[in-house]
């Protein structure tokens, strides 16, 4: 269970102080979906980049399955993120001037796998996505649903036990769109994962089991599952 205790974060100082994130609390259980929205510059983002520590928040708790990332050394971190977590942007964020393949492999590498044992891996996240017949093909000249596709074949390869994604339809059209969510709700129904998906698409939302809602930092509405009980106490 992801579960999230009154987080703050702050930056700048002064007279530049700006409070992206203001008391925020919840829970998500887990082999679940949860959309978090609002409107641009309501704090999704942030709330994403904190829930998976790739920042830090200034005051309050991230519990993942009772670790607190604040409480984990860099090195321990990253390890824990390269094994439990993987990410998806609506930019994509290939290689463009490497191949399929090569493009899977990396969180691969990250980890730490083998070479021998990658190739089994990579070339079954790539047959998930539909990309088996671009395994060598650059992704430079991919359409942008096969890149999307090519994302989340990269994301799922090492198996992760949450997949955050961040505006994953965004840059597609409603087609190729759905079939990437179809994509991503497979994969947590068949991998018992958990996904957070951060989202303005209200139909996108509506597809997940649970829903947090944000506005000038602060939530607004949430499914009863993932409020805390006694929220208050944190704050």
């Amino acid at each position: 269970m992801i579960k999230v205790e009154n987080i703050t974060k702050v930056y700048g100082k002064k007279a530049n102080r700006f409070e992206a994130l203001s008391g925020v609390s919840f829970k998500i259980p887990e082999h679940s979906s949860v959309a978090i929205i609002g409107k641009s510059g309501s704090g999704k983002s942030t709330l994403m980049h904190l829930v998976s520590g790739l920042d830090s928040v200034s005051s309050g708790k991230v519990l993942i399955d009772d670790k607190d990332l604040s409480k984990m050394k860099r090195k321990e971190l990253d390890y824990f993120r390269s094994h439990e977590m993987s990410f998806i942007f609506q930019s994509f964020f290939v290689r463009g001037n490497e191949s399929c393949y090569e493009n899977v492999s990396l969180p691969l590498e990250i980890a730490k796998v083998k070479r021998k044992n990658r190739k089994e891996l990579i070339l079954k996240a790539l047959d998930s996505v539909d990309l088996l017949a671009k395994v060598k093909q650059k992704a430079k000249d991919l359409s942008g649903g096969q890149k999307q596709r090519l994302a989340i074949a990269r994301a799922i390869v090492n198996s992760p036990k949450i997949l955050f994604a961040d505006e994953p339809t965004g840059n597609l059209d409603s087609n190729t769109g759905e079939l990437i969510e179809e994509l991503l709700f497979d994969y947590v129904k068949n991998n018992g994962a958990t996904l957070i998906i951060v989202t303005h698409d209200k139909d996108l939302a509506n597809k997940c089991d649970y829903y947090i809602e944000i506005k000038d930092g602060k939530i607004i509405d949430q499914s009863e599952e993932t409020r805390i009980e006694n929220a208050n106490r944190y704050h």
